[in-house]
């Protein structure tokens, strides 16, 4: 099986920082596909599953891409399912077979990649969570973007699947826990 993807784009926040910090850069990478699973119900969701590898090493492209050469510290994922199908097929779609692509594009990562799917119409509104791509439990990275899909997408036969990436920690993060200046090792901590 073959996932076609109909239309792909990218989005870029730039947000200023204090005096001496980085800027925060946010970028979004979004590939409307097709769902072939929409309309009906399929117990074996297995071929999208190994399918799903060649979006996810698209969509890690045009993520990297967009951060301009920026360092990565931290990214996450999302799905949204046109009305036709069941959010378990974007679920689908999203597993470790897509997102390994993406763990390489970012110079290797240790930890889980954070993500959020739902079944919606189209021009929907999605919040893609963003986490540490090293550790989980740095909590300056707990972030996330807002992505509002074009208004014909995801039609009932689509799926909108989406990467996000940051270069740091939200701006002002102040509410204490791992730092990400302490990370390190194989199993992300020193």
């Amino acid at each position: 099986m073959q996932i076609e993807i109909r239309r792909w784009m990218t989005t870029v926040e730039n947000r200023l920082a204090g005096p001496g910090e980085a800027p925060l850069r946010k970028v979004a990478a979004i590939a409307i596909v097709a769902n072939p699973y929409a309309g009906k119900f399929v117990e074996d969701l297995s071929p999208i599953i190994a399918a799903s590898a060649v979006v996810g090493e698209v969509l890690a492209k045009l993520a990297v891409e967009a951060m301009g050469g920026l360092p990565v510290e931290s990214y996450g994922k999302g799905g949204v399912v046109g009305l036709a199908g069941e959010q378990e097929h974007a679920n689908a779609m999203l597993t470790t077979t897509f997102a390994e692509p993406l763990r390489v594009a970012v110079g290797g990562a240790q930890a889980w990649i954070p993500s959020f799917t739902k079944l919606a119409a189209p021009g929907a509104l999605i919040d893609v969570p963003l986490a540490h791509k090293d550790a989980l439990y740095v909590r300056s990275h707990y972030d996330g973007v807002s992505v509002t899909l074009p208004p014909d997408s995801p039609a009932p036969d689509e799926v909108a699947l989406i990467v996000v990436l940051a270069n740091r920690g939200r701006i002002g993060a102040r509410v204490g826990g791992l730092k990400a200046s302490e990370i390190g090792g194989k199993d992300g901590l020193r």
